[in-house]
This record gives C-alpha cells, structure tokens and sequence, in this order.
C-alpha cells in the first residue's frame, strides 16, 4: 500500500494588474493635475481679499494716500490696529462674543443630544411630528423671531443681557442640532444598546457612558459649527444689545462702519480684528472638524 505525503496546496496569487509604464500611480494624470490647478487658483483667489485688508491694516494713512490699496506700505505702523482697539474697546467685544458664542456651542450640544436620544434611540410616540416641528423652526427667519423675542426679554428683564442670546441661540441651534442627530442616533447599534441595559445599565448611564463617547466626533463637528454661527450673528445682537460694553464684535464692526468715523486703515484694521479670532478657532480645531468629517463619511 502507497502512502501520500501530505503537502500542502499550493495556493495561486491573484494576477497583479499591469504597472503603469512611467513608473507613477494611477491617478497622477493630466486630469489631477487639472484639478490641482484649479484648487490652487481657489485658494489664491480666496486669499487675496485677506492679504489685502491685512496689507493695508498696517499702512500708514500718507502710505495709503500715496500708493493705494495695492502698494507696498513704506513701514509697518500698527496704529490703526491700535486705534480701533481702544476707540471700540475691542477687548470687552471680543469677550462678550467668546462668551456667548461658547456657551451657546456647549449649551446646544448638550440639549441637542437629550432630545435626539429619546427621538432617535427612545422612538417616543409622535416622533416624526416633532421632528417636521423642528424642521419648520429652522426654516423661520429671525425676522420673524425678532418682535416676540424682543418683548419677552422685556417682559423677564434680560433685554440688553448677553443671557438672552445665550438662550434664544442654543433653543434655535438646538433645534437645527436636534433634527440632525435624531437621524445619526436612529442608526445606532441597538445591540450595544441592549447589552448594556442587560448588564443593568440605566437610560442616563448609557446615554453618558456610551451613546455621548461612540458620538463624540460628530458632537464635536456641531460644537465648531454652533460656535461659528453664532459668533457670526448680526441681526439679532443688534436688537437686544443696545449697550457699548454688551455689544458683540460683528454689532461694534457694523455700527462704526456706519458712522463714518475711520479711514480706510483703520476700517482696514478693524476688518483684520473681526477675521482674526474666526481663523484661529478654526485653525486650532480643524484637526477635530476634519476626523469628525471622515468618521461621519466612514460610517
């Protein structure tokens, strides 16, 4: 009787595909390059207009007298800079902003999450309703809001209280915040869900403890955006802050471009102090606004 050895199978290699003949990766064609390009041009057509404000910010108003907005300055001069900040006392505007805009970002959130837990993962009876309720409140103008909004802060003693805004904008984001996570937690993993409470976890416990961490990058990309939105907001800080030192910095930029009391460095000044504190959030959070992007877009 003949015994076998034993070998093992010999297992076949997927066929590799033909290498490109230049020795470079397959997409590294004319097409990237075209759109490389055109990125390029973007970003310099975008950067341009900030150049510009931030190239005569530092002119001197004789250097701006005598060149124009596109000339070199002679030397660097910070007084319109200077000017600006103590003329508007740009320190206490740049407060009130990061006050409210932060507590609006965190406040939000926070609401934002208790109501798309019990709508997305509590399925409470009603919920499509509620979230049309909501849809519809992010479609209304705050022109609209203005009138009533005014005589309730009247009516309770906030008006001209950085409070008011904080609530009127962390109702308003959270509506927007609430219609959007309810469609994020309605996809969670009930198996999660379920292991947890079999182990004796409580709703609150595994709303904090598991629900907040799993989430924790697409909170963070609304917290970025509550924040910018809010500290962008004219109309109504207009209304309710009528007092210099509660004013927020896009009201102080608005009402002394109106009064038509700056040249053109200071106004120019005043411009490069309103951009400044928006790109360095966005600088110091990009790496958070990017990764909650990707994980959004890879789930």
């Amino acid at each position: 009787m003949t015994s076998v050895s034993a070998r093992p199978a010999r297992t076949t290699r997927p066929a590799r595909g033909p290498r490109p003949a230049s020795g470079r990766p397959r997409g590294a064609g004319p097409g990237r390059w075209a759109v490389l390009a055109a990125l390029a041009v973007l970003a310099v057509a975008m950067l341009v207009p900030f150049l510009l404000v931030a190239l005569n910010a530092v002119k001197t108003p004789a250097d701006y007298a005598a060149g124009g907005p596109l000339a070199l300055p002679q030397a660097v001069s910070l007084d319109g800079i200077i000017d600006f900040w103590n003329r508007v006392n740009f320190g206490r505007k740049l407060l009130n902003s990061l006050v409210i805009s932060g507590a609006v970002a965190v406040l939000a959130v926070v609401l934002s999450v208790l109501n798309a837990y019990a709508l997305g993962i509590g399925r409470v009876r009603g919920r499509l309703w509620i979230l049309v309720l909501f849809l519809v409140a992010n479609t209304m103008p705050q022109e609209a809001l203005a009138y009533p909004l005014y005589y309730i802060a009247k009516a309770v003693g906030l008006y001209d209280n950085g409070l008011a805004l904080i609530l009127i904008f962390t109702v308003v984001q959270g509506a927007f915040g609430t219609y959007l996570l309810s469609a994020v937690l309605g996809a969670f993993p009930r198996e999660i869900i379920e292991a947890a409470a079999i182990d004796g976890a409580s709703r609150w416990r595994i709303l904090w403890r598991i629900v907040v961490p799993i989430s924790r990058p697409t909170l963070s990309v609304l917290a970025i955006f509550f924040f910018i939105w809010t500290w962008n907001e004219f109309f109504l800080p207009l209304i309710f802050l009528i007092s210099n030192d509660n004013q927020t910095v896009p009201v102080a930029l608005g009402v002394l471009q109106g009064e038509r009391l700056m040249d053109a460095t200071t106004s120019s000044a005043s411009a490069l102090l309103g951009i400044l504190p928006a790109v360095a959030f966005f600088l110091i959070f990009q790496r958070t606004l990017t990764r909650g992007v990707t994980v959004g877009a890879v789930k």
